[in-house]
């Protein structure tokens, strides 16, 4: 189904975008959730599949997959942008990196298509700790990260997915920048300490460098991931994110998640079973 208002969703199998979807499904608006396994396919390194995806879409939510952080990527970009408007779309929301130079270096190249945008830039999601990439370390009960005791402003994904689903339904929104984080600062270590107290399992920070981190990530993920993660690492924990944004409230009118709650929800729905 389509209209003139249809909302195409990139990346929908993600922790932002599986969001976004099920928003847009919930109030009954007309989108299309597209992904590398969905008919018709969107598949970042295959740009001849982009037109047929943006086919009768009007705006579009993008996540750009590894990460905007990565080489290339704002030529990616760039060459999306085009296409986009090429194919008629009106409006791109944009997840981006917060405190990443290569995200803002896409984001300058958003702004400069022609095309209505919107930025909504977040770091660290309260979800890594249950859905993504930190959790088989809350799991083992050692979470070690090239993080140092740098302060973080962690944001609920929830949140994230509320300002974007506004910023593609009103026109309001168009040429903003959201710097959307969660309500108080935390290191890694205060956030293993709730989730210890949470889960009733004792949670350990370690520091690591970012040289023993990526070399621990290596075997994981292989020589491009570990250096795009530790890069990431050694870019955004040199204080840079140590501010607390009121993108949220901007966007919707209210306050963000706290860590907390967050806690809370992950709890009643199951999370970390095997430690609870």
């Amino acid at each position: 189904m389509t209209s003139d208002n249809s909302v195409l969703v990139i990346g929908a199998t993600g922790k932002v975008g599986s969001r976004v979807t099920s928003s847009l499904a919930a109030s009954g608006h007309p989108h299309r959730a597209v992904s590398r396994s969905t008919d018709p396919t969107f598949d970042w390194e295959k740009p001849a599949t982009w037109a047929g995806a943006m086919d009768g879409m009007r705006s579009a939510f993008v996540t750009y997959m590894p990460d905007l952080a990565a080489p290339g990527a704002p030529e990616v970009i760039e060459h999306f942008a085009t296409i986009a408007k090429a194919e008629g779309l009106r409006k791109i929301v944009l997840l981006s990196g917060r405190g990443e130079h290569g995200a803002e270096l896409s984001e300058d190249t958003l702004a400069q298509s022609g095309v209505d945008h919107v930025v909504v830039r977040a770091s660290w999601f309260n979800q890594n700790f249950d859905e993504g990439m930190l959790q088989p370390s809350i799991l083992s009960g050692t979470l070690a990260l090239a993080a140092g005791n740098t302060l973080e402003p962690f944001v609920d994904v929830d949140d994230i997915a509320d300002v974007a689903v506004a910023a593609l339904l009103d026109d309001r929104h168009n040429g903003k920048t959201y710097e959307v984080t969660g309500p108080r600062l935390m290191t890694f270590a205060d956030a293993a300490r709730e989730i210890s107290s949470a889960t009733g399992r004792q949670v350990n920070y370690i520091p690591l460098s970012v040289e023993d981190f990526h070399a621990a990530l290596l075997p994981e993920i292989g020589k491009d991931g570990a250096d795009l993660m530790a890069n990431i690492c050694a870019e955004v924990f040199d204080g840079r994110n140590e501010w607390v944004g009121d993108g949220v409230q901007q966007a919707l009118g209210r306050e963000p998640r706290d860590f907390a709650e967050y806690l809370r929800i992950a709890m009643a729905s199951g999370a970390w079973r095997q430690v609870a």
